[in-house]
């Protein structure tokens, strides 16, 4: 029986869902006690990492089909030799051929997209029509290109996973939930970053050095760099979106500085389920490619013997306005999530070589989205095309203003 989930009078969710445990009762679950074979897109960065230690814990679940790096050809080939894979691919933002050729193996069947940009966007796309099952562990996929890979996943045989912890914890306190109540809000938590302590006055002079000293996470240079001006909470939140089908005011965020909670939501009982785990990426991926199985966890347990703070405490937007400019664009719509997101990417590599200083990140991000306008491309390749023409306008701001 088909039942949507009413969130108010002008969202519903985008997939249907029945009262019993399967929550694609339009899909088949993977066959429970299968081996999973996984195609790992980024082998090499800090969530590929990870993964490759959730399958070594579970290898008698998990096996590796495919793995494809951007760079580090001797880390990818020493992957290779551990796990005996055969099917490899190098890739960069002008050849990407690889990375369809690996998604669409015919013996695999989930691929985790731990890739940075949008270079794995036609590989999730060929995923999704092979029928393969999809981990995202990359915001820029469905901030950019949401609306063609929602679209993707409708016809597809296969689903999309989120693997970034507050997507996934959604996902988890969602389970059982979704046709027994209406979503008020989701509250994604937020670390708060390198700076989540430093005054307004303090960040005109903080390093490159600085901000990649995450307090809680082990992460790539440019995602760290989000965090600390928190415009990943601003990518989370248009991912969300996008994910679980919720518009824009149903979707707040909380500074939780110790990344214990990974997300909650709130219903329309004033009831709010959280997801609760130690802070390491291992407990995401290892749900979204077993799912709807579970299996013992690699980390520890929270011990709940000691004592315990959780603390939690709005964003300021103020000295953090990427937060605030994400929110606009959500609410604007159209091109502006691409234009944030590109903007950003070339706001964050000009801070990483020192030609843009860090309070200038949400200066540049906003006088590129008042300067770009247009439709946003319902084609791939024109999006593509678009999304590059952006950065460059971003990057020649940069060059005359900064």
């Amino acid at each position: 029986m088909e039942n949507l989930c009413r969130i108010d009078d002008e969202t519903t969710y985008k997939r249907s869902y029945s009262n019993d445990e399967n929550i694609y009762p339009f899909r088949q679950l993977p066959e429970l006690g299968k081996k999973r074979k996984i195609v790992l897109l980024g082998a090499t960065g800090s969530v590929g990492e990870s993964t490759l230690r959730v399958i070594r814990e579970h290898s008698d679940r998990l096996e590796l089909a495919g793995i494809a790096a951007g760079r580090r050809a001797k880390e990818l080939d020493a992957i290779a030799l551990e796990f005996d894979v055969d099917e490899t691919s190098l890739y960069s933002r002008e050849g990407s051929d690889g990375l369809e050729r690996l998604a669409t193996l015919p013996d695999a069947d989930i691929v985790l997209v731990a890739t940075t940009g949008t270079v794995a966007l036609r590989a999730v796309l060929a995923a999704l029509a092979a029928g393969k099952d999809v981990a995202i562990a990359n915001k820029e996929t469905l901030v950019v290109a949401g609306h063609i890979v929602m679209a993707a996943e409708q016809l597809s045989e296969g689903r999309i996973f989120p693997v970034d912890s507050e997507h996934n914890a959604i996902f988890q306190c969602l389970e059982g939930n979704r046709t027994h109540g209406k979503i008020r809000r989701l509250l994604l938590t937020a670390s708060g970053g390198a700076f989540r302590d430093r005054s307004a006055e303090e960040l005109k002079y903080v390093t490159v050095e600085d901000a990649l000293q995450h307090p809680n996470w082990s992460m790539g240079p440019k995602i760290t760099v989000d965090s600390a001006t928190m415009a990943n909470k601003g990518l989370e939140m248009m991912e969300a979106g996008w994910l679980f089908g919720v518009s824009h005011n149903k979707i707040d965020v909380v500074i939780h500085p110790q990344s214990i909670v990974h997300s909650m939501v709130e219903f329309c009982d004033n009831s709010i389920i959280a997801q609760m785990s130690r802070p390491s990426m291992t407990f995401a991926i290892q749900h979204a490619l077993m799912y709807p199985e579970r299996s013992n966890g690699i980390h520890e347990s929270l011990d709940f013997t000691q004592a315990l703070s959780l603390d939690f405490r709005p964003p300021d937007e103020e000295r953090f306005p990427c937060l605030r400019l994400a929110r606009e664009a959500m609410v604007e719509g159209g091109i502006n999530p691409l234009v944030f997101n590109a903007a950003n990417e070339a706001a964050v590599e000009a801070f990483m070589n020192k030609r843009l200083s860090f309070i200038d990140i949400p200066n540049l991000i906003s006088d590129t989205l008042e300067q770009i306008s247009g439709r946003l491309p319902d084609d791939v390749d024109d999006l593509i095309e678009f999304e590059a023409s952006v950065n460059v306008h971003a990057a020649e701001i940069i060059q005359n203003n900064y």
